[in-house]
């Protein structure tokens, strides 16, 4: 009998194949007793663990690829700064000492005891940094007893699907070569590494199942649904059929996808649309160009400064932006500057974290309470604009003050690079983000400043439902559609329209199909999404008429029932578009 399982949904499509477990040894620790005479070795198998597993990391941090996810090596870096922790390195060969243990059971007993520090923290994110400690734990006690994870041996029928307890950076570096299709794990949230992961690389993949690694057994046949967060165990032949045709209906959409990446992003009414891709790090701009984007509309700097222990120098930041505005070959480049606090947190940085980290120094504060830091940065994306289109945008604006405040850093580091010599571009275009109700409310306030907009929906749906999007227990209040969300989108939307200012979103809404059409019936004409979904929104951007869709989104904003507006929703994307 089938059984079907619901978590979270970290990657879209459908993978149906045969589940290979991954042991967790963990789950039973054996525990004896040591003579004293037998504790100095002991403590010295320990310390051999440790080097061993921080070897491992180290190795697998240097044979990451450069296309692969940027996120990928900054994990790993973590993971082996976590193996140098006294709490983790240390602490264990005290608990061998003085209990006379084997060293196993004291690496777990140091492990709950971490675990229970982590379970008391309210902050989410900083909750579920336990799961790398943990990853961290299970990979030291496998070099302990002198096995890791290993690959499966032989010919398999079908895809392969990875079923774990929890997956760290570091296995997902060693299957990266691998046949797998997609992964399961019992548990990681939606800010967990796992499933951040597993969004960069494109896997139909679902976490926080709970149970599935004790229910699944090895070589058994599974569907992983990554679009609605569905695992169905021994599926029967009328459930096997159902997926297997939504698996070939979704792989022959994306082959027929790849035919429109030189057509152009237009309605069908002829109204152009602009299509822009969202990036992380220099080496993602290879998928900008194979998607053939109009364009980088959102690329997040804060990366380029988290993952390491020192900051990076102007000349390093001038080198990273010149190469990704170069590539663009004069296609514009829209540079965050950088977005750090709440939940990116770099090691360098000494202001802590707040009680509520969300509402505390992030974004443009954060930038204008270090200047200094600040100015680094705006030099080197403006000796940076000589090589093509840059635009600079500054995030997390709530009102004209911090505005003015950037704008005038900005100057200042014009005039220091005027004194140096140093060329620049004259009429680099400056833009603020819509993140906070405060600025969706008094944006035409900032096209006297800006040049353009762009709407973070991201966080502008959390602090507008003030639902924390990461955490479990909340998140099914996280909703883009709620009518007070749907009316600051087209209160700035329409106050850029009038103005004549150029307005984007860069947030997830931005390339979830459902809502292409919605944006498109509120005006919006310039989105900025992941590189992979830009194909697919074009798709619907190239079947739709405008004035088939405006009534209908007319009707969506006028309405507060949310039942009425998912109808209405149901009813704009079954529109025919001709």
């Amino acid at each position: 009998m089938s059984i079907v399982l619901h978590g979270v949904p970290i990657g879209g499509g459908i993978a149906i194949g045969r589940a290979h477990l991954v042991s967790q040894s963990m789950d039973e620790v054996v525990h004896y007793q040591l003579d004293e005479s037998e504790v100095a070795a002991e403590q010295a198998r320990f310390g051999a663990a440790i080097a061993t597993t921080r070897a491992e990391l180290e190795r697998l941090t240097a044979s990451v690829p450069d296309k692969a996810p940027a996120e990928m090596k900054a994990f790993l870096s973590l993971h082996v700064m976590l193996l140098s922790d006294p709490m983790l390195a240390e602490v264990p060969c005290d608990i061998i000492a003085a209990q006379r243990c084997n060293a196993e059971w004291a690496l777990k007993q140091q492990a709950d005891a971490l675990v229970e520090q982590f379970d008391a923290i309210e902050e989410t994110y900083l909750r579920e940094r336990k799961h790398d400690v943990l990853q961290v734990v299970e990979r030291v006690f496998k070099n302990l007893n002198g096995h890791g994870v290993e690959l499966p041996d032989g010919d398999w029928d079908g895809e392969l699907i990875l079923v774990a307890h929890d997956l760290s950076p570091a296995d997902m570096v060693l299957f990266k070569d691998s046949a797998f299709a997609a992964f399961v794990t019992d548990v990681g949230g939606a800010t967990s590494h796992t499933a951040i992961l597993g969004r960069s690389l494109d896997l139909p993949s679902v976490i926080a199942l709970h149970n599935a690694r004790e229910l699944i057994r090895e070589e058994e046949w599974i569907v992983v649904d990554g679009e609605q967060g569905v695992v169905v165990i021994d599926p029967e032949p009328l459930v096997l059929d159902y997926y297997r045709a939504r698996q070939a209906s979704w792989r022959a959409a994306r082959a027929e996808l790849a035919n429109l990446r030189l057509a152009p992003a237009e309605t069908l009414d002829g109204t152009a649309v602009e299509l822009l891709a969202n990036i992380e790090m220099p080496s993602d701009i290879d998928d900008v160009v194979e998607a053939s984007a109009d364009g980088v509309g959102l690329f997040r700097s804060e990366f380029l400064f988290l993952g390491r222990d020192t900051l990076p120098s102007e000349d390093e930041q001038f080198q990273a932006y010149r190469k990704v505005v170069s590539a663009m070959q004069g296609k514009p480049v829209t540079i965050r500057t950088m977005d750090l606090g709440a939940d990116k947190n770099a090691r360098w940085m000494s202001h802590g974290v707040a009680d509520n980290p969300a509402l505390g120094l992030t974004g443009i504060r954060l930038c204008l309470a270090e200047p200094l830091l600040f100015r680094v940065q705006l030099r080197a994306l403006m000796r940076a604009s000589v090589y093509g289109k840059l635009r600079i945008l500054f995030p997390m604006v709530s009102g004209l003050n911090e505005l003015r405040q950037a704008l005038s850093q900005l100057e200042i580091a014009k005039d220091e690079l005027w004194e140096e010599g140093i060329a620049f571009a004259e009429n680099v275009e400056v833009g603020a983000m819509v993140e906070v109700p405060a600025a969706a409310l008094v944006v035409s306030s900032f096209f006297k400043l800006v040049d353009f907009v762009s709407i973070g929906t991201n966080d502008l749906i959390q602090y507008t439902l003030a639902v924390d999007r990461s955490d479990d227990s909340v998140s099914h209040l996280y909703d883009p559609l709620h009518p007070a969300v749907l009316k600051l989108l087209s209160l700035t939307i329409r106050s850029a329209d009038k103005a004549g200012v150029p307005v984007s979103v860069c947030g997830e809404m931005a390339g979830d199909l459902r809502l292409t059409r919605l944006l498109l019936g509120m005006g919006l004409r310039r989105f900025s999404m992941h590189p992979a979904q830009v194909l697919a929104v074009k798709q619907i951007v190239r079947g739709t008429r405008l004035d088939s869709v405006k009534d209908l989104v007319a009707r969506m904003l006028r309405t507060e029932d949310p039942d009425k507006i998912a109808d209405l929703l149901t009813q704009l994307n079954a529109a025919p578009g001709d």
